[in-house]
């Protein structure tokens, strides 16, 4: 049992050729001994402490003004996400069900764990993780489902009812003999109990709504400032790469195992023509460059103001597998949601493992680490800006336009930006297929041009502007005027509809 600890804080050196750590300082937080310091879930206190919840189930709190730990609450099953409601009131969502702790006797420690909610199914497969919980200004809590995987069958007794479309469920048990030949009928990834591969809104009331469906490994779940619903899933069955969702009520965001939940559905996904399930479709608003940008993306998070200067209100994605954030600048057309992803953060002094995100109200980032037996890291870490006299030379915006791109900094670029600019446009092919390629990936003859308006700001124009395409800008060795490296010399605009 812990109570409080008194541990240390490990502030990582600067690197003279990393220009990130010029930037920014990345310090490490010990997690305390016997833990298994994989975080699942990570959120902040009013008073800036922090809330996080463990991949063997304990919950601790963490203060950082006296570098303790103690423990608010044990026993739960593999948490992947969590919300603090109060200084009392803790939301976890573990693997069975949404849970809220709370301490009504103020010692510190939970001793109230209540269902919030538990209408989804469990089949015993392992992949079967639930994410969440999300809240938006209405008071309703949103929880991202996994589909399971047929890497692993399921057990004899399930929760929920079973769906027979296109396979029984005898054949889908680890005990059945014919399991082995049988294991691929359901697909890579199935969703034969509720709500497999949706999003369910929770409203204050209790009641729990279907939302959206179409996801695969939906490992974030989060709104931006402007109240979108973000979800993040990652490349497998289905995802040519990994990709970032602007979530909208009823809709289908691509993965088809989930469709045999919707009402009236009685076909087999696996037997309907792709460009039929092409068709229900809605593309998500950005797509990540799978090995460049993104492998495993996570959770997104506001940057609050105060906190990394010019970047207060912009979108933060959490990524698993490699030494980077993902940063998110939407630019919707109209009600098509779409825009640009930038790396972020690209350091050694970052790692990999970066599952969940926070900022403390002193301007800290809090990155909990973890790997759930795949690639990533575990631990700890705190994140914050040297400030002003440090600088932060970075896009601040991507726009379409007519004729190509206008990209805003945050000072302005040196003579030669406009040169070292080039653009490559590429897609992804849509199918049950593991992943894709990239698809007629090809250079793009640009031009580049100063904004007259705005010395910050340069305009891109190019031979061809095509839906449903990748751009990929880069600006290598771009440097402000004052000789700041730009940081964040790429970006990936998901161009979905033409201005």
């Amino acid at each position: 049992m812990i109570t409080t600890l008194a541990l240390s804080v490990c502030a990582l050196t600067p690197q003279n050729d990393d220009p990130w750590r010029d930037a920014f300082t990345f310090e490490r937080v010990t997690i305390p001994p016997g833990i298994d310091p994989q975080v699942g879930g990570l959120d902040t206190t009013e008073d800036g402490r922090l809330a996080a919840c463990f991949h063997r189930g304990e919950v601790l709190v963490y203060d950082p003004r006296s570098d303790t730990w103690s423990e608010f609450a044990a026993g739960l099953q593999e948490p992947l996400g969590l919300l603090v409601e109060s200084d009392t009131s803790v939301l976890v969502v573990q693997r069975a069900e949404l849970t809220r702790l709370r301490d009504t006797d103020g010692d510190g420690r939970a001793d109230s764990y209540e269902t919030v909610y538990d209408g989804f199914g469990l089949t015993g497969n392992y992949h079967e993780f639930a994410f969440g919980p999300a809240r938006d200004y209405e008071g309703n809590l949103y929880v991202a489902l996994n589909t399971a995987s047929n890497g692993a069958g399921i057990r004899e007794e399930i929760r929920g009812a079973w769906n027979p479309i296109g396979v029984s469920r005898d054949r889908m048990t680890t005990r059945g003999k014919d399991w082995g030949k049988n294991k691929s009928a359901a697909g890579r990834m199935y969703a034969r109990v509720p709500w497999r591969g949706w999003v369910v809104k929770i409203t204050p009331e209790g009641e729990a709504i279907p939302f959206a469906s179409g996801f695969r490994s939906p490992d974030g779940i989060g709104f931006d400032v402007d109240g979108r619903l973000l979800v993040t899933d990652n490349q497998g069955d289905w995802l040519g790469t990994s990709k970032v969702h602007d979530v909208r009520e009823g809709g289908f965001y691509g993965h088809v195992a989930s469709l045999i939940w919707r009402d009236g559905w009685q076909r087999n996904p696996l037997d309907v023509p792709v460009a039929e399930l092409d068709a229900l479709r809605t593309p998500a608003m950005a797509l990540l460059p799978q090995g460049e940008l993104a492998n495993s993306p996570t959770q997104p998070v506001v940057v609050p103001s105060d906190a990394f200067g010019p970047l207060t209100g912009q979108t933060l994605i959490g990524e698993m597998n490699q030494k980077t954030l993902v940063r998110l600048l939407p630019d919707p057309v109209g009600d098509v949601a779409q825009g640009a992803v930038i790396p972020f953060l690209q350091t050694d002094g970052l790692g990999p493992g970066n599952h969940r995100l926070v900022f403390t109200p002193d301007g800290s980032l809090w990155v909990g680490k973890t790997h759930l037996s795949w690639a990533g890291a575990e631990g700890l870490l705190r994140v914050r800006w040297r400030g002003p006299n440090a600088g932060l030379f970075a896009i601040r915006s991507v726009r379409l336009t007519k004729r190509g791109f206008e990209l805003a900094f945050t000072e302005a670029p040196d003579e030669g930006t406009r040169q070292r600019i080039e653009v490559r446009v590429h897609t992804y092919k849509y199918h049950k297929a593991y992943g894709s390629p990239k698809v007629d990936q090809h250079v793009v003859r640009a031009t580049a041009r100063t904004v007259k308006r705005d010395a910050i700001a340069i305009a891109i124009d190019i031979d061809e502007l095509r839906e449903n395409y990748v751009y990929t800008i880069t600006l290598r060795g771009t440097k402000s005027t004052s000789g700041r490296p730009l940081l964040g010399d790429v970006l990936y605009y998901t161009l979905l509809r033409r201005r």
